[in-house]
């Protein structure tokens, strides 16, 4: 069957076709390609038709797809068992890899979701602090915590309004959404409300509105002002943890959290989330302290075979470096072409991360900045590029994500490509 048959029959069994909206291409338009492997940056569709993807299982594959010694240590895992309901030597070894690269965690709490990740830090924190109040920011995405699940209200320091049906008002009514990247609306909060804040939410850099990169001011003013109020300061790195630099984020942008969700990468694929921090924070949480946390599936023994494998390969400086450098050639030959062809493009990028946005602003660095993009060109060029063999993320408000196993020649081809694209456009 083709892509397009296989999209009709999922659509008869499984809603909207599929288990993550994202995939449904409707953003894009279209029929999603149905992909049966993938070996390095190379992904195969149902078709036979190869990609080089930029997805990356939106940025666990950060060695690539089916990377050869997590292969190995899940197949051994599978032969051992699947899970056991009782603790087992591959949590201890995993949050302890965890704990070496990210100074700001001194323990850890293994979860199966980013999404479980950041509810159990939302609870924790309130349970710290005696605080109801949480910050966040507009294009930051969490998860999908009820809490969470927010657009800014009305007025710029109204509290926020649900983003989905399903969701109470009452729900959302402790949470104050800010745009991100405004300084003086954050001051403005907490002058306002700091002695309300349980906790300010952030991806430090974001990755769910493409690949909106932070001011410095910015975060050192979260960082000040969570400080001064005693209000703790989550950095959500599910996407940058472990792919940025191997201690996330936070290292490579000299900022230390109370505490930090993560996922992706420390499961190498698998479903795994995580939440790390002090000690004296952490122990609040069951069985220590009063704060409920539990899950049949937390520390999944394969999901943490995985990440074990995955994590010891990524404590080499000089890997990352090449990835920097990777990411930054990518995205500088997509603005020198676009520039060839007369179609205004900024592109963010960071570390194995970016974004693609077609605008004739010189800077992107919130969601209304992305929301004043163009779409339709957006829509056009993802599929002249799917139809040339690259594989992007199929949303302009999803980052794009680089592997280890990128190289020149997978960057040449992907520019080769963007000439043809950008001259149909």
């Amino acid at each position: 069957m083709n892509n397009e048959d296989l999209f009709s029959q999922a659509k008869e069994i499984l809603v909207g076709g599929v288990n993550s909206p994202v995939r449904s291409f409707s953003n894009v338009g279209g029929s999603p390609i149905f992909v049966e492997k993938g070996l390095g940056p190379i992904i195969s569709d149902a078709e036979g038709k190869d990609y080089i993807d930029y997805v990356g299982s939106f940025g666990p594959a950060i060695l690539g797809h089916a990377n050869q010694d997590v292969v190995e240590a899940v197949q051994e895992q599978v032969s051992n068992g699947f899970g056991f309901g009782a603790p087992s030597i591959l949590e201890n070894e995993l949050a302890q890899i965890i704990i070496d690269l990210v100074p700001s965690i001194e323990k850890v709490r293994m979860t199966s979701s980013g999404t479980e990740a950041a509810l159990t830090a939302i609870r924790l924190a309130r349970g710290c602090t005696e605080r109801e109040l949480i910050i966040k920011f507009d294009g930051c995405y969490h998860g999908h915590v009820d809490s969470l699940l927010v657009n800014a209200g009305s007025g710029v320091l109204t509290f926020g309004l649900a983003a989905s049906k399903g969701i109470p008002q009452s729900v959302v009514s402790d949470t104050l959404a800010l745009p991100f990247n405004d300084t003086n609306l954050l001051v403005e909060a907490f002058e306002k409300h700091g002695s309300k804040v349980a906790a300010v939410i952030v991806e430090p850099i974001a990755g769910n509105m493409g690949c909106v990169l932070p001011k410095e001011e910015f975060l050192h003013s979260l960082r000040e002002q969570t400080s001064k109020h005693g209000s703790l300061l989550i950095f959500d790195e599910v996407m940058t943890g472990f792919r940025v630099a191997p201690g996330g984020a936070q290292e490579k942008l000299g900022i230390a959290p109370d505490l930090t969700l993560l996922g992706k990468v420390i499961g190498g694929g698998l479903p795994v989330g995580a939440v790390g921090g002090a000690s004296l924070i952490m122990n609040n949480l069951a069985p220590v302290g009063s704060v409920y946390q539990a899950g049949t599936l937390s520390g999944n023994p394969i999901s943490m075979a995985s990440g074990i494998a995955t994590l010891k390969q990524l404590k080499e400086h000089e890997k990352y470096q090449q990835l920097e450098k990777n990411t930054g050639d990518l995205c500088a030959g997509l603005e020198k072409i676009a520039t060839e062809f007369g179609i205004p493009l900024v592109t963010n990028h960071t570390c194995g991360m970016f974004g693609l946005f077609f605008t004739e602003a010189k800077t992107v660095y919130s969601l209304a900045d992305v929301n004043g993009c163009d779409l339709d060109v957006f829509k056009k060029f993802f599929h002249l590029m799917l139809n040339h063999g690259i594989n992007l993320a199929p949303s302009p408000f999803e980052a794009g994500f680089l592997s280890f196993s990128h190289d020149d020649h997978h960057i040449e081809k992907t520019l080769e490509a963007a000439k043809s694209a950008f001259s149909a456009l």
